[in-house]
């Protein structure tokens, strides 16, 4: 029987295009957050505890550019499940403070939309995996697609490794999902909160303690 969960915590989450830089602020944010004696979980999706990272490898490995996207949503959310069971849930239930690098928005934006999957498939399949979980706050960093698939890419050169195959997707693919995260940002301007991912890493920082700040 699914039901919905009331966690004590504060989860924030940070979503964008790959390349905005979100991971290195999400990663600036825990360290000023414990400086100030919070206690912290970072996770990052798919991935987190080391089932999920499984899961993770068979999604990002740019060998398996043949996953139907039936396929790849299932197994996001198949991750997801075990990060919320896993890690997510117990630590909100602690009181702490859980950051997680993308959750199901990405999966509205890029399967919903990007692979036009649609909304409804995300929703029902984020009723199984999450019960009723949301972030408090979702930290948009914003950077356009064209900017954002470099970025991924001149990384991906600098520092060879397998898991590209989302960034291997189409610029059309890109925009689309683009289009989505601000739709997104449109529709739920509470909890959804723009950052700009086009200045520099402090600015950006400070950007997103101002917006952080007044939740915790």
């Amino acid at each position: 029987m699914l039901f919905h969960v009331k966690p004590r915590g504060l989860f924030i989450t940070f979503e964008g295009m790959d390349g905005s830089g979100k991971t290195t602020q999400m990663h600036r944010l825990a360290a000023r957050l414990r400086s100030q004696g919070r206690t912290v979980l970072e996770t990052a999706e798919p991935g987190g505890p080391p089932v999920a990272m499984k899961i993770r490898r068979i999604l990002l490995d740019s060998a398996n550019q043949e996953l139907s996207p039936a396929t790849e949503i299932l197994l996001y959310f198949a991750s997801r499940a075990q990060n919320v069971d896993e890690w997510i849930l117990p630590a909100l239930g602690r009181g702490e403070i859980v950051l997680s690098d993308r959750f199901t928005d990405s999966s509205l934006v890029y399967q919903g939309c990007g692979r036009e999957l649609g909304a409804q498939a995300v929703e029902a399949l984020d009723r199984i995996a999450c019960r009723g979980l949301k972030p408090d706050l979702t930290l948009l960093v914003d950077v356009d697609a064209e900017a954002s698939l470099a970025r991924a890419r001149a990384r991906n050169v600098a520092e060879p490794h397998c898991e590209t195959r989302m960034d291997d997707q189409s610029i059309e693919f890109h925009r689309k999902v683009y289009d989505a995260y601000h739709a997104l940002a449109a529709a739920e301007s509470e909890r959804v909160k723009l950052v700009n991912g086009r200045t520099d890493i402090d600015a950006i920082e400070q950007e997103v303690w101002s917006i952080v700040s007044r939740y915790v």
